[in-house]
């Protein structure tokens, strides 16, 4: 008998069933990850916010586990072939696959061959074979020849006849035998290789896909990146996928061990008895035709799966650090939206993010209106006191960020800043149902520059208004299972937003909706409390907000934040029910809560481990005396920008050996791609990213990173930059040809830059 789910998943996390077990009664009273990490550590042993959503998602497996279970017992039972031996096996089952193998003799199925065969008697004749291959397996169907032909299904013509419906019966019962599965499906896991061709006539049209036209990979070893890349082509019919054995590759090709395995599975062997080759023969063809393409499906489906959860992995953790990247603070901007023919839209934002001011300018071709459009932005500069200008770095980003350095240059006395920021997602923000409601009068086109200028003056604030998936920090998101992504991304949104904190009194729905307990109506609500009555003056306010009940004020009011209201601890991560205790620790050392708050010296002369009681613990008195050193501390880094090359604006201008500063926008298992200013995206392969070995890119760079960079290849016509961060590489000739498309296992060493075929290949993964 197992252990129980809590058991089950503190051995999985490593961690006590204790803190388990209370972590699980509170998600089932409706906590959420953010608050339970936060403000419940005593109960939960300190059960951090990813171990957390591991527990969650863990539990949600092992309770569909659990029903299914039942269903299955249920099943079996009423079948009546329940055995006390099978019970046993199926509640030892530990996973969904091991429990669909024990079923898989018992599940109600369409009438197949084998049933057929057993509706016309042939069962015996199959045990008869199976007991004593002595038995001649002619002289023995002949015994079940029956001419008749009523009843229909008892009707057998002849020997023949009968011996493929014996056979019929011994290949279901060998592909549905449990323990073989396991054996077959670890030996394939192991030993398989992933074959890849390309399907006949779809070379040119399969272009992209060419580093996989005549490709093998052991299966367990095929990364995630590669084999989304693979699943594509072929669905879109360009590549054709197979698991095979290394033997039936060979030339000659040889039979699969797979069908051995079966054979031995069973005590079959030839000894030269009557019955053997007939018997040997049901092994091999249960093989071919049955076991071999489930278990290629299943194998392969097995690797799409584990390829698509590395994929959101990535995706979500890329997501996670732009989110935190560092925020501009509350500084007037100027958002610049670049474009030719269609001019650039400019936006100005006050420094809580209000829109202030708009104006198009057409400082590029055809107009050509270059001094109309430095006066425009001048006047807008010094009439709304900016001080940053944000610039997309979508088409005509660079000739718009030369105009934005040239009107620095002019007048040095208005003390601005020019910062390139990423415009993924800000179409469709400015097209968004959110985007009409919040700028109605104004045009489409101009509300992408105030995206562009409020993502650099909080990231976090602007960004939670656009679909994740359209941010552009993931890798073949399109091919992932999209509800799995969805889930996995919002579950990020939400811990990033509460790690931050918001500001109730300016925060924009969508963010509010982020925040612990609150949902879409809840977060509409406030805003329109705060729309009608003011600015709230405490957190104590928000039980006024309607449906705001006393269960969501307590999972909320955490992390919404008051700043230069009635109480100091409201613009803090200290939680309402915390404040008793505050009170106390300020009575002790006779001082008030201003003369408190941010004094280090007052705040670390404090002994925690005085004022634990049973409702506060250690950890949370800790977590209240760092507040009040430093109340409302952001987890975000300090701002800091890229300085793209003058004279650098195109990918026509790079050459190798250039060295240049860049910023990280998205890192993959196989590299980071970095912007250097030209409109397209360079990659750090991961061998190049450190002079040590690099597993993992994330430990070595994040999205938003600013990093040096040398340029190693320059690929004009394909449009494929190659880069690296070891300054001390060489670089190879502009567009050199790059070498036929590998063939066999992906090299295991890095150490090295990559050559041009390992590049091409790179790239070929597209970012999607």
């Amino acid at each position: 008998m197992l252990p129980s789910i809590e058991h089950r998943i503190a051995a999985q996390l490593g961690v006590r069933p204790q803190q388990v077990i209370a972590a699980v009664q509170l998600l089932d009273e409706g906590a959420t990850v953010p608050f339970i990490a936060r403000y419940r550590k005593e109960v939960t042993g300190e059960l951090d916010d990813i171990q957390l959503r591991l527990l969650e998602e863990r539990l949600g497996y092992l309770r569909e586990l659990e029903e299914r279970r039942a269903a299955v017992l249920a099943s079996i039972d009423e079948q009546g072939k329940l055995t006390p031996e099978l019970k046993a096996e199926i509640e030892d089952a530990d996973t969904k696959q091991r429990l669909e193998d024990l079923y898989l003799p018992y599940r109600p199925k369409r009438r197949t061959k084998a049933q057929i065969a057993r509706e016309a008697g042939l069962e015996p004749l199959a045990d008869a074979l199976m007991a004593d291959p002595t038995l001649s397996p002619e002289a023995e169907a002949a015994k079940y020849v029956n001419t008749a032909t009523e009843p229909p299904e008892k009707h057998v013509p002849d020997v023949k006849a009968a011996l493929d419906g014996a056979r019929q019966i011994l290949m279901e019962r060998f592909s549905e035998d449990a323990a073989l599965l396991a054996k077959l499906r670890d030996y394939l896991h192991d030993s398989g290789l992933m074959v890849s061709k390309v399907v006949d006539g779809k070379e040119a049209a399969g272009e992209k896909f060419r580093d996989w036209f005549d490709f093998r990979e052991a299966i367990r070893t095929v990364p995630s990146h590669r084999a989304l890349a693979l699943f594509r082509g072929r669905n879109e019919d360009v590549l054709r996928l197979s698991l095979k054995t290394a033997q039936e590759l060979e030339e000659p090709p040889r039979a699969s061990p797979c069908e051995t395995m079966v054979a031995k599975h069973f005590g079959l062997e030839d000894q030269g008895r009557a019955a053997d080759k007939w018997l040997l023969d049901s092994a091999r063809w249960a093989w071919m035709v049955k076991l071999s393409l489930h278990l290629e499906l299943e194998l392969m489906n097995e690797l799409r799966e584990r390829a698509e959860e590395e994929a959101i992995r990535v995706f979500a953790r890329n997501l996670h650090d732009l989110l935190l990247a560092a925020p501009a603070g509350p500084r007037a901007t100027l958002g610049l939206d670049p474009g030719l023919r269609t001019g650039v839209k400019v936006a100005v934002i006050d420094k809580t993010g209000k829109l202030v001011d708009t104006a198009t300018v057409y400082p590029h071709e055809p107009r050509r209106d270059w001094e109309g459009t430095l006066a425009t932005l001048r006047h807008l500069a010094q009439k709304h006191a900016v001080e940053l200008i944000a610039i997309g770095n979508g088409t005509a980003s660079r000739e718009t960020d030369k105009l934005a350095g040239d009107l620095i240059k002019r007048h040095p006395e208005l003390k601005l800043a020019k910062i390139v920021v990423s415009e993924a997602g800000a179409s469709v923000y400015s097209a968004s149902e959110l985007a009409s409601k919040e700028f109605p009068n104004i045009d489409v086109s101009l509300r992408g520059a105030v995206s562009i200028a409020r993502r650099l003056q909080d990231p976090l604030a602007e960004l939670v208004k656009i679909d994740p998936k359209s941010i552009g920090v993931g890798q073949y998101q399109h091919d992932v299972n999209q509800g799995r992504l969805a889930k996995m991304l919002d579950a990020v949104v939400e811990d990033c937003v509460n790690s931050v904190g918001v500001d109730v009194n300016t925060a924009s729905v969508p963010l509010l909706t982020r925040i612990s307990g609150l949902n879409s109506t809840l977060a509409a609500n406030i805003v329109s409390y705060r729309d009608q009555h003011g600015a709230f003056g405490s957190r104590r306010r928000l039980q006024d907000v309607p449906r705001l009940g006393d269960k969501t004020f307590e999972q909320a009011a955490g992390f919404l934040r008051i700043n230069g209201g009635d109480n100091p601890l409201d613009a803090s991560a200290v939680h309402p029910e915390s404040y008793p205790l505050v009170e106390r620790i300020l009575a002790d050392i006779k001082k008030g809560i201003r003369e408190v708050i941010g004094d280090g010296k007052t705040v670390r002369a404090v002994k925690p481990e005085q004022y634990t009681d049973e409702k506060f613990g250690l950890p949370t008195v800790q977590d209240i005396l760092k507040e009040l050193e430093k109340p409302g501390r952001d987890p975000r880094p300090e701002f800091k920008t890229a300085a793209f090359r003058e004279g650098v604006e195109d990918i026509k201008d790079l050459e190798p050996g250039m060295t240049l500063e860049g910023v990280v926008t998205n890192v993959t298992n196989f590299g980071a791609f970095v912007d250097i200013g030209v409109h397209q995206d360079g990659l750090v392969h991961v061998s190049a990213l450190s002079n040590k070995f690099v597993k993992d890119p994330h430990a070595v760079v994040k999205a938003g990173d600013v990093v040096k960079v040398k340029v190693l290849e320059v690929d004009v016509a394909r449009k494929r930059i190659a880069l690296t961060m070891r300054l001390s590489d060489e670089a190879k000739p502009r567009d050199a040809a790059a070498p036929a498309a590998r063939r066999g296992p992906a090299p295991q060493r890095r150490e090295a830059a990559p050559p041009n075929g390992a590049m091409a290949a790179a790239f070929a993964k597209l970012k999607r």
